[in-house]
């Protein structure tokens, strides 16, 4: 297989699970309001036909989420894999969540500082990480003025000093960088259950503002965080990890 097992030993799998800044359009301040109308602008240049006819409000209740500049982030999910006699045996799976994102990222960066701050000697993991989930935590980090960690600080990096960004996304490419496979379908694809059975990233924000589950939300992250783990021993060709051996530590939600 292609990915060395031991790398493993040393990695942290992380999802986050992002929703808009602002409950809804209305609540935007008058300043967000003129920018995010020039970035629907922008967005229905390419958009379906249907989404041609959506108001700036019903554009920012589906899209807002996913831009780093009128979203937040709910939720980081983080997997440890143990090991036995040199083979992956269990998941471990804790949870940083809630509506203080300062907090969240701030306890998130301390994490990363104290545990994984040698990028040569530790290495974090997830799907489309290098294109979303890194670089959103990274501008939220700033906005908040909150140190971005070693193990974090790729602007301006070449793709060698980068390696320790272990993409399963990235990897499935295998150059192809046209293609985007989503965590569902390689799931599907390799004989992993998929995670994709209760929510769906665009349903997300209504369930932090509207239906107030950060738990069901905190669910949903985790699970994807647990797929992200197997698809990983896939590649290494090892055994997945079944439901019974993932141990789920329960999650902060800062008040």
């Amino acid at each position: 297989m292609f990915l060395n097992a031991n790398i493993l030993k040393r990695c942290l799998f992380v999802d986050i699970e992002t929703v808009s800044e602002f409950p809804d359009y209305d609540s935007l301040p008058d300043a967000k309001k003129i920018f995010w109308d020039l970035k629907v602008a922008q967005i229905k240049k390419y958009a379906t036909e249907e989404e041609q006819q959506l108001t700036s409000a019903e554009m920012y209740r589906l899209k807002a989420g996913i831009f780093s500049e009128f979203a937040k982030i709910a939720c980081i999910s983080m997997g440890f894999l143990n090991f036995e006699q040199d083979e992956p045996s269990h998941i471990r799976i804790k949870s940083l969540a809630g509506e203080d994102e300062y907090q969240l990222l701030s306890d998130f960066s301390r994490l990363l500082t104290n545990h994984y701050n040698d990028p040569e000697n530790s290495c974090i993991s997830g799907h489309n990480i290098k294109e979303f989930d890194i670089p959103f935590i990274c501008r939220r980090m700033v906005i908040h003025q909150i140190r971005i960690p070693n193990i974090l600080d790729i602007s301006g990096k070449k793709p060698w000093q980068t390696q320790h960004l272990l993409d399963t996304l990235d990897m499935w490419r295998f150059g192809d960088y046209k293609n985007y496979t989503s965590l569902g379908l390689l799931a599907t694809t390799l004989g992993i259950a998929s995670p994709k059975d209760d929510i769906d990233g665009s349903m997300v924000s209504h369930v932090f503002w509207v239906e107030e589950d950060i738990d069901r939300i905190v669910t949903y992250c985790q699970k994807d965080v647990v797929t992200t783990i197997n698809i990983a021993l896939r590649y290494a060709g090892k055994p997945i990890i079944v439901n019974e051996n993932v141990e789920f530590i329960n999650h902060k939600q800062e008040e």
